[in-house]
């Protein structure tokens, strides 16, 4: 079984300051590290390879500096990995990001499952992972947290819900993305890490993967951030006091006077 893992770099705080110009998150002089949800989609296709065999090769998109990650998911025990790095990508929104990886899916070829993290820590949108999959046109289970059975072509996968969980069972190729209830991520070997630092990472450039210029970075980005700023701090709210149904009457009136 070949399994692809989509993995991003993502600042390593909670404090995500933006570039009041470009609308852009500032990643300058903040530690990257792999976004915490794709760790749970490389230990699952980990164990997925060490159960039917094959192989595992991780993908990002990114600058030059995003490779610290790909080495990373070497050590894990990612079998190849590949860095989508290109100019032309600045400025991707989700949808062009999805398409981006698409395409680089595309020239690898053999693949029977692609794993992604849920969502990005930095975006929280959760949409690279079904976009790739809405462009490649292959089927889809989001939010799973148990591969439960591969077989005969199909695979079977509980994904979580507001009110429990859902089995769902799909035909192969298919693309999931993971909650991190699905596993623990393993730590790096000493062998893995020795490994590493020699592999050779692949960097592939828009015009090796056959990217349209104009659905790629800016151009093919038609989410554009307007305007970002700090909502003012909540204020300590109005207390009711006295007897219960006096409180619940002064509830209702302030109430009242907020909808008219």
């Amino acid at each position: 079984m070949n399994i692809i893992v989509c993995v991003k770099q993502v600042p390593d705080t909670t404090e995500v300051r933006i570039d009041p110009v470009t609308k852009n998150l500032v990643r300058e002089g903040v530690k990257a590290i792999i976004n915490p949800f794709d760790m749970y989609a490389i230990e699952e296709g980990l164990r997925l390879k060490e159960k039917f065999g094959g192989k595992v090769t991780a993908i990002t998109m990114g600058p030059p500096q995003a490779e610290a990650i790909l080495r990373e998911a070497i050590s894990l025990g990612c079998d190849d990995v590949v860095l989508v790095s290109d100019r032309g990508f600045a400025g991707s929104d989700t949808l062009a990001t999805g398409y981006t990886l698409s395409k680089a899916i595309e020239k690898i070829k053999d693949y029977d499952l692609i794993i992604c993290g849920k969502q990005a820590i930095d975006g929280d949108t959760a949409q690279v992972g079904p976009g790739i999959a809405a462009t490649l046109d292959i089927a889809q289970i989001a939010y799973v947290r148990k591969v439960e059975e591969i077989k005969d072509g199909y695979i079977t996968a509980e994904r979580a819900t507001e009110a429990g969980y859902e089995v769902v069972q799909s035909k192969l190729p298919c693309l999931l993305t993971v909650v991190k209830e699905i596993n623990d991520p393993r730590l790096p070997s000493l062998k893995g890490k020795m490994r590493a630092k020699s592999a050779v990472v692949t960097v592939w450039k828009a015009a090796d993967i056959l990217a349209e210029e104009s659905r790629i970075g800016l151009k093919g980005s038609p989410t554009w951030v307007l305007n970002i700023f700090t909502p003012p701090p909540r204020s300590k709210g109005k207390i009711f006091a006295g007897e219960p149904q006096e409180a619940v009457d002064q509830l209702f009136e302030s109430v009242k006077g907020l909808l008219h």
